[in-house]
């Protein structure tokens, strides 16, 4: 994993270096991906590159390339890291200039991007996991995947010292999402998840959930839901990209109910894993 890409060069990890100057550096002024390989393909990479421009427009920072010459050099970065399971992270910044708040006139921008070999979690998969709730204090635009993560990393950091998985973020009681994942709970047999507004990120795997649920029978409501409802749902899930479909069996100190995955999980589980052995191929286990 020694290659990574650098505006449109593959160059050696090693001779990497940030400028000081960076306004990503220095104000996290820019926007960035994560994305799943599986067997060496890209799992729902059209949109997870579809989304990057879309972060980009929003926060008005022209990218160097098109999504097909994106989608290029990424394949041959895999290639070239001999990836087989894991994922590759991608970012854009503003560039360098300067210090100073407005953007630069002739800025010209930062493209870089490598590879992580990253198991898919099966063993959490299978037990489920736990979470606490914590307070949304993030700002306002949380469905544009920007740099600026301070407060999603403020809640994992206080989910880990509590040790659990997640932190199921709230803005006066209303969920919202998690630090790194969106929320889902189930009750009778309808799922519910905060609809896609500015106070949560459109995640590519809740997107491919909610293309799922009607083939298994499962009632969506694109709902926002309180913490109350949250803690008398009959199962709760958190999704990411890494994460995949990732039970919840215990929020705080609330047994989610009987402490154990859910049926509805367990079958968006196997719906989705067959979504990506469709785009992807055969599965090999990566993790007892």
């Amino acid at each position: 994993m020694n290659t990574i890409l650098l505006n449109d060069q593959f160059i050696d990890r090693e001779q990497s270096s940030v400028n000081i100057e960076d306004r990503g550096y220095q104000f996290g002024d820019g926007v960035y991906e994560v994305i799943r390989i599986y067997s060496g393909k890209m799992f729902t990479g059209k949109e997870h590159i579809t989304r990057l421009f879309e972060s980009a427009e929003k926060i008005q920072l022209t990218l160097p390339f098109t999504e097909d010459e994106l989608t290029e050099n990424l394949y041959k970065l895999v290639e070239k890291n001999k990836l087989d399971t894991g994922i590759i992270y991608l970012q854009v910044t503003r560039g360098v200039s300067p210090r100073q708040h407005q953007f630069p006139l002739d800025g010209k921008a930062v493209f870089t991007a490598y590879t992580k070999e990253v198991a898919r979690p099966e063993a959490q998969m299978n037990e489920g996991v736990t979470a606490i709730v914590a307070d949304d204090v993030r700002w306002l635009r949380c469905d544009i995947k920007s740099l600026n993560l301070l407060g999603n990393l403020l809640a994992k950091q206080e989910a880990f010292s509590q040790g659990s998985f997640e932190a199921i973020l709230h803005r006066d009681g209303t969920v919202t999402e998690g630090s790194s994942s969106n929320v889902f709970i189930i009750k009778n047999n309808t799922l519910y998840t905060h609809p896609a507004t500015n106070l949560i990120l459109n995640g590519i795997t809740r997107r491919e959930i909610l293309r799922l649920c009607p083939g298994i029978g499962l009632e969506v409501k694109e709902e926002s839901f309180t913490l109350d409802e949250l803690y008398e749902a009959d199962e709760v899930f958190v999704a990411s990209t890494t994460a995949e479909i990732m039970p919840v069996i215990k929020v705080g100190a609330k047994a989610v109910g009987s402490s154990k995955p859910g049926e509805w999980s367990k079958k968006l589980q196997e719906t989705f894993k067959a979504s990506i052995q469709e785009q992807c191929g055969e599965l090999v286990r990566s993790e007892v």
